[in-house]
């Protein structure tokens, strides 16, 4: 009984590792995120429950696969891995085209032989059907592991599919550039270079879905002196294409065209108030775009 605990405490440590890196993580970007700002928990909390499920339905296939291993005398530890790494899709279906076949033992010399065989064949003695019948019904095992994998599995196609569908509708995910929270996007971007350092913001961009926002939040020291200073160009630019530069806080909303910029913007912030300002670029079909924008 010791030697069974012994062996399952390891396990049970890993798995108890695993989940509390996924709830660490989670809590990371928590915390990089302004708590998901702009985002409703809904989203995170089904990518969550997607992530533990399907490392659960891992973790029970793998386990089936270690017990069947033993029963066949292959390497358990080896295929029980295999099917948890390469996901039990993949898994289980290399497992079941490789696995080996479950023998019994001949009674005369003890040889390991196929439960199909009638005869022995390193010594030759038959097989009795009645004790090959018994070691058949054997071989139906652990069902336990089968059917929570089954569970686990149908939950986890439930959460993704509800993740896919909040995010593919936007519900929950906030797209209003006026808002005075974080805004969050479905498409994407191409970037080239996007870091804010010594508080000028610099984005240099290939291209990226039509109304993406790409966002920095910038603070206020002196709003009656300071002004916004965007030095922004537009490598291409088609027919009907934008580029607009967003600066809100709390109910103040301003937005100014800068997608044919002759010279380097300079925007007064009397409107605003000392504090944090969100300053965001709307993108509208530009491409190939570099932009500087620092508050002075």
């Amino acid at each position: 009984m010791n030697q069974t605990k012994n062996k399952k405490f390891p396990l049970y440590t890993g798995i108890f590792i695993i989940l509390l890196l996924i709830f660490l993580r989670f809590g990371l970007f928590f915390l990089k995120s302004d708590g998901f700002s702009g985002l409703s928990m809904l989203l995170p909390a089904l990518l969550l429950c997607f992530i533990i499920f399907a490392l659960c339905t891992s973790a029970f296939f793998s386990a089936w696969v270690y017990q069947d291993c033993k029963k066949r005398g292959d390497d358990p530890i080896l295929w029980a891995l295999v099917v948890f790494i390469a996901t039990p899709f993949i898994g289980l279906l290399i497992y079941f085209l490789r696995r080996s076949e479950i023998k019994g033992t001949c009674f005369a010399c003890a040889h390991k032989i196929s439960l199909k065989a009638k005869y022995c064949e390193e010594c030759g003695a038959p097989v009795e059907k009645e004790d090959n019948n018994v070691m058949v019904k054997q071989g139906t095992h652990h069902l336990k592991y089968i059917v929570a994998g089954i569970v686990s599995m149908t939950l986890m196609l439930i959460c993704l599919t509800g993740f896919i569908v909040s995010a593919v509708t936007g519900n929950g995910i906030n797209t209003d550039v006026t808002s005075d929270e974080r805004v969050w996007n479905s498409g994407a971007i191409s970037m080239n270079y996007n870091a804010c350092v010594d508080d000028i913001w610099k984005l240099d961009f290939r291209s990226a879905s039509d109304g993406f926002v790409k966002e920095q939040n910038m603070m206020i020291a002196d709003a009656d002196t300071q002004i916004l200073y965007a030095d922004i160009s537009c490598g291409t630019a088609p027919d009907g294409a934008t580029l607009v530069l967003w600066m809100v806080q709390k109910d103040v909303a301003k937005s100014v065209d800068i997608t044919n910029l002759s010279e380097p913007l300079e925007y007064p912030l009397n409107e605003f108030e000392n504090g944090s300002v969100h300053v965001r670029l709307q993108i509208n079909g530009v491409e190939n775009t570099v932009s500087e924008i620092c508050i002075k």
